[in-house]
């Protein structure tokens, strides 16, 4: 039974090496497939009719087109939406070769996947109605929170120190859209989440002045492109094109189109200048996980 067991793991590793020479299964294929978020406006987000757009999408694009010059070939990309839930899985099994979300690079994460050089920082605070006079932590006190399965949001506000007394009823959505549908419709008090995707939430919401985003900062959080691990060779591929975007100041343009300016669909603002952490992280860039900042 031992033997059999043992057998079946070095199938698995084998497996998994097999799929990770990502830039071979791309010169071969001619295809990459990348995955993509339904709701993490501006980061990654649809149009419908199977079109999908955002700050890291776009950055994907260019870093594919980078990569393709190099192999001498133009890959077509496949977009495949993905979820809080699945995305790690999907880029684990081959699935998914390369995952343009809204993914936070974490100590834990890094046991199962790898990750490119952050391209953005976010920081958890929590969306509330104008109207509810909610302002911090101590204000959830008996109230509802949202959040999205499969992040970790509330772990945050579990664990801050302003929260040790407070007791909270816990809501999931599905998706983000479905989290600030709950908080939309009154049956939440709070969304707690990324502050990006939050605001993105609420410019495009039907009526944004009704909500806010207030709050401690609950995590700072390095947003990364996923890819799987153990593929050394396509990750230095990734990050040489991203830093060089950086270098040159692209990036910083990039960055500026989706959050200072007015985005598709409702041609609406997120409005969340760079902030002096990302900018360092353009100057200096790293993959370091949310760990290290908390350190600081």
């Amino acid at each position: 039974m031992k033997k059999s067991l043992l057998t079946v793991a070095a199938l698995v590793l084998a497996l998994g090496a097999a799929q990770a020479d990502t830039l071979k299964k791309i010169k071969d294929t001619g295809k990459v497939v990348m995955g993509v978020r339904d709701s993490s406006i501006p980061l990654s987000y649809t149009l419908g009719g199977g079109k999908y757009t955002g700050y890291h999408v776009e950055l994907c694009e260019r870093v594919l087109a980078d990569i393709g010059k190099q192999l001498g070939i133009k890959p077509t990309i496949e977009y495949t939406p993905v979820t809080s839930q699945n995305r790690i899985p999907l880029v684990q099994n081959g699935t998914v070769d390369i995952e343009c979300g809204s993914t936070t690079n974490n100590r834990a994460r890094q046991e199962q996947v790898a990750f490119a050089l952050t391209t953005y920082v976010t920081e958890v605070r929590m969306a509330v109605n104008t109207k509810s006079n909610i302002d911090s932590i101590a204000d959830l006190d008996r109230r509802t929170v949202v959040t999205t399965t499969g992040t970790t949001s509330v772990q945050h506000l579990r664990r801050h120190k302003r929260a040790e007394n407070i007791q909270f009823n816990e809501i999931l959505g599905k998706d983000h859209a479905d989290s600030f549908l709950i908080l939309e419709s009154g049956r939440a008090h709070a969304f707690v989440m990324d502050d990006n995707l939050l605001a993105g939430l609420i410019a495009n919401s039907r009526n944004p002045a009704d909500f806010k985003i207030v709050g401690e900062v609950l995590s700072v959080e390095p947003i990364a492109i996923m890819l799987r691990k153990d593929d050394p060779a396509f990750k230095k591929a990734v990050d040489d094109s991203i830093r060089g975007l950086m270098k040159s100041g692209e990036l910083t343009k990039l960055y500026n189109k989706w959050f200072t300016q007015p985005i598709p669909p409702k041609n609406v603002n997120v409005n969340l200048p760079m902030g002096d952490t990302l900018k360092a992280l353009f100057a200096n860039p790293n993959d370091n996980p949310m760990e290290s900042y908390a350190a600081k």
